[in-house]
């Protein structure tokens, strides 16, 4: 302990940290106003009378009213204070649990840049980045801090890497080093400017493939080593900037272009500030009480053992992540599927017998029902939802049953949910949920292209005589 506390609180430049508070906010700031010119709060948040939540969030709800739309400005001008150092840590902790909230509040529009923004937003509410070059210091006329202690710095720069990492990792599964699914993607992507001849090669799916796992694996090494720190960043920039332009993920390669920055040395920084240099020798931290060092290395090694280990919770459950999505979230599971899925809901009343095919358009939006039924656990809990909604309405007790035909990454397309259970009375657990059918059908060398209105006819699945009559209606 005495060691980890030696080497945790050892002084560290401040210049690093400060340039990533300014560069978090603004980032942050862009991200908010976008949404909010795009009209995301009102799409996602306001407009659905039904929101997806993740297992044990289900309690959070929209504000009523105009109240999501204040929630964002409320972000925007946190994100703003985070920048300027304004009531920095009043910021960083509204825009830590706003954003959480927003996060939390629909499971369909899970990405993984945004959960990444929940965390490193958490963790600059404990850095006092707001000591130098801060409204802060300057309103309250204290003097700049040179120096914190090294954690603030390697918790940063670890919480970066983990994607990378992480991501790469993820990537050594059959079907990635077979080049699925970003060959078919890459496949439909002719027409982008620049890079739009090299897609249609037949090395181009293999160099994609392989390079990404590559990077993945070796750039944070790479931008640990100071010999190859500079060709590493000009390489991770040139990968964030290819996928700006081949795929539609928002503000995470720019957000990762300036975030990998942090990897420098502190000098770095100062000189591009015009700064002297600081003998980081020279410099000591305030003293601290006994229990206070080890508690905050107690606090670290907790947050950075479930950083190092809830991903590979997918491991606890049978089968591949990818089809049963049992593990998927918050693992940094990065474009390693493409589910095509055919769908549809069977009502059943019972008392009057009576059969029928449930709209599901009345319910979802355009982004629920493209992500619902790639994930069992959201179809359940969508399936939960309808029967409450008869049950309150109409005061009926529906037995509710599921077609869910899916394909994954271009195999041939099978049941991904057991069509004979009435999910109306299953529970939502978070154990694995044995009305999964296992995948079954292998990759397949070239991909399933069937248009989906013809699957039911040319595949020969063991679909339940009623759900057959409906269809033949």
């Amino acid at each position: 302990m005495n060691r980890l506390c030696s080497w945790a609180f050892r002084p560290v430049d401040i210049a690093p940290l400060v340039f990533f508070r300014i560069f978090f906010g603004v980032m942050m700031a862009y991200h908010i106003w976008s949404m909010k010119r795009d009209h995301w709060v009102q799409y996602f948040y306001i407009d659905p009378e039904f929101h997806f939540s993740y297992p044990g969030w289900s309690w959070i709800h929209p504000w009523p009213g105009d109240g999501m739309h204040l929630h964002f400005t409320v972000l925007l001008v946190a994100a703003l204070g985070i920048s300027l150092g304004l009531f920095y840590r009043l910021s960083t902790l509204t825009f830590f649990l706003g954003y959480s909230f927003v996060f939390l509040l629909e499971k369909s529009l899970y990405q993984n840049h945004c959960y990444l923004i929940c965390l490193i937003s958490g963790i600059m509410f404990c850095i006092p980045a707001h000591r130098a070059c801060s409204l802060d210091q300057l309103i309250w006329r204290r003097p700049a801090t040179q120096v914190l202690p090294q954690w603030t710095l390697w918790l940063l720069k670890l919480q970066i890497a983990i994607p990378y990492f992480y991501g790469g990792l993820a990537k050594l599964n059959y079907d990635w080093l077979f080049t699925q699914p970003i060959g078919m993607w890459i496949g439909r992507r002719a027409e982008v400017p620049v890079l739009g001849p090299l897609m249609s090669t037949d090395w181009a799916p293999w160099f994609f493939a392989y390079g990404g796992l590559l990077f993945d694996l070796l750039i944070v090494p790479a931008l640990l080593w100071r010999r190859t720190r500079l060709a590493a960043y000009l390489v991770s920039v040139g990968f964030h900037l290819t996928n700006h332009i081949l795929w539609d993920i928002g503000i995470f390669p720019w957000f990762m272009i300036g975030a990998t920055l942090i990897f420098f040395p502190p000098e770095y920084f100062r000189k591009l500030a015009h700064l002297p240099r600081l003998n980081i020798n020279a410099q000591t931290l305030s003293p601290r009480s006994r229990w206070t060092q080890p508690l905050t290395v107690c606090l670290l090694l907790l947050y950075v053992s479930w950083q190092l280990i809830f991903p590979f919770r997918h491991l606890l459950y049978p089968g591949n992540v990818s089809w049963n999505e049992e593990g998927h979230h918050f693992a940094w599971h990065m474009m390693l599927r493409e589910k095509d899925v055919g769908i549809r809901f069977y009502a059943y009343d019972p008392v009057s017998r009576q059969r029928g095919l449930i709209k599901v358009e009345e319910f979802l939006n355009s982004r629920q029902l493209s992500r619902m039924g790639k994930d069992p656990d959201m179809v359940l809990e969508f399936i939960h939802h309808v029967r409450d909604h008869y049950r309150e309405r109409r005061n009926t007790e529906l037995e509710i049953y599921v077609l869910n035909i899916a394909s994954l990454n271009g195999r041939k397309p099978q049941l991904l949910m057991d069509p004979r259970v009435n999910y109306a009375a299953i529970d939502r657990v978070w154990t694995h949920q044995p009305w999964v059918i296992p995948l079954e059908e292998p990759l397949r060398k070239e991909s399933w292209n069937v248009p989906l209105d013809r699957w039911e006819s040319v595949l020969n699945l063991d679909i339940p005589p009623e759900m057959q009559l409906v269809r033949a209606r």
